[in-house]
């Protein structure tokens, strides 16, 4: 043995043998799939993040009941249902349960029973922390990991303290975890906060292992009035090109009944004058098709631009006085 463990040393891990490329290129892998497209693969790492009272919660939330109900959220689209853990660690459980009675009932689509399932620090005993950085925790947590597909952290700064925020080596223990959940199937979404400077906050060693990477922000021309607006973006997104990456604005509205309606629009200068083109090529009775060869535009942003028009539209007959 080149090198004998010495006297009281655990012993060295059992690897498999390298695999050379001529039979690793003839491996029959399957495809990788998206838990919410295009932006969350299955077997994936991602990040959201922004400042204080942005909306992070609200979009994470949104994200988890799309991806248990196999619906929609944003402009992101979750291909089947698949069983998610929310772990909150900072919500009161009376403003977490008034947001998602708000998404169920803005949604046409119903989590199944035991599909989406919160563990809320609120909800544990008094004097009870959590730290997903001690290995012990993350053991403590397997049992309510079996047979979920996504996990969403919410927020790294009160489940995680394992030393300082900066700390790169503070971060190896919840990175191999982390790891070790994609490796078993796990896609895990961590909602962090963004630094003074606007960047995620803490060490950018984080980010090295994440497939995904959202931020939000609010627009220039933002006022305290406007609620949850702020614009989207994909600041790292593996597989993700072209029109699917470009960043957009978001708003959330409450409409009369307690729905939480969200609209979504692109940014650019000529967003405005592609919406009325569309629109009035739409009322002449043209096709998504006809519009979108007319205006050399896709499909795919012809279809959203007049779904969204229509979202918008319901949204504001619902909020005029009877």
């Amino acid at each position: 043995m080149l090198f004998p463990p010495k006297p009281g040393e655990k012993p060295a891990p059992k690897w498999n043998a390298p695999i050379c490329l001529t039979e690793f290129a003839k491996l029959k892998l399957p495809p990788r799939k998206t838990l919410l497209s295009p932006i969350l693969p299955e077997r994936g790492l991602a990040m959201l993040f922004a400042g204080r009272g942005i909306g992070k919660t609200h979009v994470a939330l949104g994200i988890a009941h799309a991806v248990s109900c196999g619906g929609e959220f944003l402009r992101w689209k979750a291909e089947k249902p698949k069983r998610v853990l929310y772990i909150d660690g900072e919500m009161p459980q009376q403003a977490l349960q008034e947001r998602l009675k708000a998404i169920q009932a803005a949604s046409d689509h119903e989590p199944e029973a035991e599909a989406f399932k919160l563990f809320c620090m609120d909800r544990q005993p008094l004097g009870q922390s959590i730290n997903l950085a001690d290995r012990k925790h993350q053991i403590a947590l397997k049992p309510f990991l079996d047979d979920v597909s996504f996990l969403v952290l919410d927020n790294m700064s009160t489940l995680m303290n394992g030393g300082p925020e900066n700390d790169a080596e503070s971060w190896d223990s919840m990175q191999a975890w982390l790891l070790q959940l994609r490796r078993r199937g796990v896609t895990v979404l961590i909602v962090h906060h963004a630094s003074r400077g606007g960047n995620a906050r803490g060490t950018s060693k984080r980010e090295d292992v994440l497939d995904t990477v959202i931020q939000l922000k609010h627009p220039s021309d933002y006022s305290p009035a406007d609620g949850a607006r702020f614009e989207v973006h994909l600041t790292k997104a593996r597989g993700v090109f072209g029109e699917d990456a470009a960043p957009f604005e978001a708003r959330l509205q409450t409409d009369p009944e307690g729905r939480a309606v969200w609209s979504c629009t692109d940014l650019g200068e000529d967003d405005n004058e592609d919406t009325e083109q569309i629109l009035t090529l739409a009322s002449a009775g043209n096709s998504v098709r006809e519009i979108a060869s007319q205006l050399k535009k896709s499909k795919s942003v012809v279809h959203r631009i007049l779904k969204e028009a229509r979202q918008s539209r319901r949204t504001e007959e619902g909020a005029r006085p009877n």
